[in-house]
């Protein structure tokens, strides 16, 4: 017997019958209805190819595919008590951006090239995340295609194919508690070579038909690019699934209010950012739920699926808070990217972790006395990219401190300092 349902009344999520959040004694009416979710994408995640055999054997961790998946579940828990109520798994998983320059040097194994099979491993890791977080009372928003796995399928035929063939199994999982994301940003990379799922009627297409193939059982939608939901996909999804990749605050702000306008009675889902979680200002401003991604921690295997010290440490707290409505105390600090095992071949990424975020004006990062760089911007990192992405850092042997200067804006000036001299790698 299954635990876990849901439903979608007025743009709003009822989990079991029960609108989310209404459930926890004095939570704020404004977060009602909403999915906060996090972004495992890699919580199933397997590379079949051997000439990347040991690549993800790092962190003080050998990468095992099941056991990845058992300790992404074991950290469910710990997820759900700080407010999440959702995550999102895929089935050709997602680009671990510091390990690979060319992300189609992964094979996940996943479809049969024709698209009609979907491998029994992964079936079998799939639905061991759908039963703990059946248990649990969390939905899973399920994955299927990915445009750097697009080489895999031997054309678009097969990728259609393959949304058959994963929308028969999780109808006949007997689960209940999956969203489906048909393809994770359709617009962007390799899918652009095929019309079917690149163009805004292509992709509304599938919808409909994932819709059908799983028994009208479960919301369908599918994600574009960073700030891009084409009108054919607002029409035709149920929820509306979009990604935050590259937005500030009011950027964000603006692009939710535009896909409101279009579709004022469906829910908003983003189930891909950044750390920045800064943006659940913007949720809460918009009655939009909001997914909050770690690149660092959770896209490169073998993740970590914890709750770390810094910024998933200070988003957990962030959301209960709000949820509950409670006030928190004074702003804290962490200099991020300097744990021991957490580098990728000596690359270490580093950013300035903060409670409040917002409250920063500036972030000098200092290498001994030496100015490296000054970040402006949440997230605040060293050498950034954009809001998801950063050039890493490598510690040279002669340096001994590294120092982020923190200027606020109430004019007060605080200082978080690593010692290097254990860390030279």
């Amino acid at each position: 017997m299954r635990k876990t349902n849901y439903k979608i009344l007025g743009g709003d999520f009822y989990i079991n019958g029960i609108k989310t959040y209404t459930d926890i004694e004095g939570s704020d009416e404004k977060i009602h209805g909403l999915l906060f979710n996090t972004r495992f994408i890699q919580g199933i995640f397997d590379d079949v190819n051997p000439e990347n055999s040991g690549k993800y054997d790092r962190f003080g961790i050998k990468f095992n595919a099941e056991e990845n998946t058992e300790r992404m579940i074991a950290a469910l828990k710990d997820w759900y008590e700080a407010g999440v109520r959702a995550i999102t798994i895929g089935l050709q998983g997602g680009g671990p951006i510091y390990t690979y320059d060319d992300w189609s040097v992964i094979d996940t194994g996943s479809f049969s090239s024709d698209g009609k099979q979907l491998n029994e491993t992964y079936k079998n890791r799939l639905l061991k995340v759908l039963q703990a977080c059946d248990e649990l009372g969390m939905l899973v928003i399920v994955s299927f295609l990915y445009q750097a796995q697009e080489h895999l399928f031997h054309d678009g035929t097969a990728m259609m194919e393959a949304v058959r063939t994963a929308s028969v199994f999780l109808r006949d999982s007997g689960y209940e508690n999956v969203i489906i994301e048909v393809a994770n940003e359709h617009d962007v990379g390799n899918f652009n070579k095929h019309p079917m799922i690149s163009s805004g009627e292509g992709i509304a297409s599938l919808i409909n038909l994932a819709r059908e193939w799983s028994g009208n059982k479960f919301a369908v939608g599918s994600s574009g690019g960073g700030g891009i939901c084409k009108q054919e996909v607002i029409e035709n999804s149920d929820v509306i699934l979009i990604h935050g990749n590259g937005l500030r605050r009011q950027e964000m702000y603006d692009f939710i209010m535009s896909v409101h306008e279009k579709a004022p009675d469906k829910p908003i889902v983003c189930n891909e950012d950044s750390q920045m979680f800064g943006q659940l200002k913007v949720s809460y401003a918009t009655h939009t739920s909001w997914g909050y991604y770690n690149d660092f921690t959770k896209q490169e295997p073998p993740s970590d699926w914890g709750i770390t010290s810094g910024e998933d440490a200070f988003f957990a707290r962030r959301l209960k808070n709000m949820i509950s409505g409670v006030k928190m105390g004074e702003n804290e600090f962490y200099l991020q990217g300097f744990e021991k095992d957490y580098h990728i071949e000596g690359k270490r990424y580093v950013r300035l972790s903060s409670l409040y975020p917002e409250q920063i004006d500036y972030v000098e990062f200092y290498q001994d006395d030496k100015l490296l760089y000054t970040s402006f911007a949440e997230p605040f990192m060293l050498y950034s990219l954009t809001t998801w992405n950063q050039d890493p850092y490598v510690i040279p042997e002669e340096a001994c401190e590294f120092t982020a200067r923190i200027y606020l804006h109430d004019g007060n000036v605080r200082q978080e300092t690593v010692k290097l001299t254990d860390l030279h790698k």
